[in-house]
């Protein structure tokens, strides 16, 4: 096609307004044009055992398998909860260290407070050395009708669930980025160089009907993440989420008590109630289902992927 030709396109023209792509369609060269990009992926080259990851909310539960996982992947750790778990979070640390893989290290922070986030990043950097990846777990959860909500439950839900990841995002990005400028300039740009990871929920796709705050804390968890994927793509850092579903732990047995109060069930038959009839694999979570998509989020495997919750549920959610 001549650029004559090219110029008496009006119609379809309008609909790709950009000069490279209309000549690429139209096949005009235009190399002037176009930028230079690289299709060539290139691995993380930090050997498997120097890689290090923060997990915040690891006492127990889900972060608790997360941090254990990692570390069978080559991860050394930093373990992270509040005051109150330290026994079970020295619990983890011992677990990690008594197989004798990688390293751990236990520190004790409230993720509502930036600057104590800070000074987590800070001490695993110091402890473990440079960090490569954040798993933003910690979490709570609560059963209430939302008009009989307190402005503090309210709040409270966003500084732990939203805030809190905001602190862990933004303390390690920063930390990752400090770490690139120390690097050599013969570094190879196209690494990636760290990786946030979000807990969501599944109820980030359909609230829970008696749980619409902490619904909507995990919607924001969502959008935080495409965010972050966002202004962190030219730094090469990616950012992504998980969402569980029905999980046996201490927080869904919170909920299986507030939703059966409530429905008139004794404990335990709302979770096995909800498995039964919202699961299609049939059998409730464990923090280890989990945890294995976390590991991929962690891993290479996932490098060229940023800006995504995936849901791990067994079967509720379909997207």
């Amino acid at each position: 096609m001549s650029s004559s030709s090219f110029r008496r396109l009006p119609a379809l023209n309008r609909f790709f307004p950009s000069p490279p792509l209309r000549a690429r369609l139209w096949g005009i060269p235009v190399s002037h044009h176009l930028r230079t990009i690289t299709t060539t992926p290139t691995p993380r080259n930090r050997e498997s055992g120097n890689r290090v990851a923060i997990v915040t909310g690891a006492a127990r539960g889900i972060g608790r398998a997360i941090a254990l996982r990692l570390a069978q992947d080559g991860y050394s750790i930093t373990a992270s909860d509040l005051p109150a778990l330290q026994p079970q979070l020295d619990s983890v640390v011992s677990e990690i260290t008594s197989a004798g893989k990688t390293k751990a290290h236990a520190y004790l922070a409230d993720v509502t407070s930036a600057s104590q986030v800070d000074a987590l990043v800070r001490s695993s950097a110091d402890v473990l050395g440079p960090l490569d990846t954040m798993v933003a777990n910690a979490g709570i959860a609560q059963v209430k009708p939302l008009l009989d909500l307190t402005p503090h439950e309210f709040q409270l839900m966003l500084e732990v669930n939203v805030a809190g990841v905001h602190y862990c995002f933004q303390a390690a990005a920063k930390q990752l980025i400090s770490q690139q400028q120390q690097e050599p300039p013969q570094k190879d740009r196209q690494m990636i160089r760290g990786k946030l990871i979000a807990a969501a929920s599944i109820v980030a796709f359909k609230p829970f009907a008696l749980m619409g705050h902490y619904s909507a804390s995990k919607w924001a968890v969502r959008g935080l993440t495409q965010a972050y994927a966002m202004e962190l793509a030219g730094h090469k850092i990616t950012a992504n989420a998980y969402a569980p579903g029905i999980v046996d732990t201490n927080m869904w047995e919170l909920i299986d008590e507030g939703l059966g109060a409530r429905e008139g069930r004794a404990k335990g038959e709302t979770i096995k109630k909800y498995s039964h009839d919202l699961i299609a694999l049939g059998r409730t979570s464990v923090p280890e289902d989990v945890a294995g998509l976390v590991s991929f989020l962690g891993g290479p495997n996932s490098d060229y992927i940023t800006g995504q919750t995936y849901v791990v549920d067994g079967g509720i959610i379909f997207t």
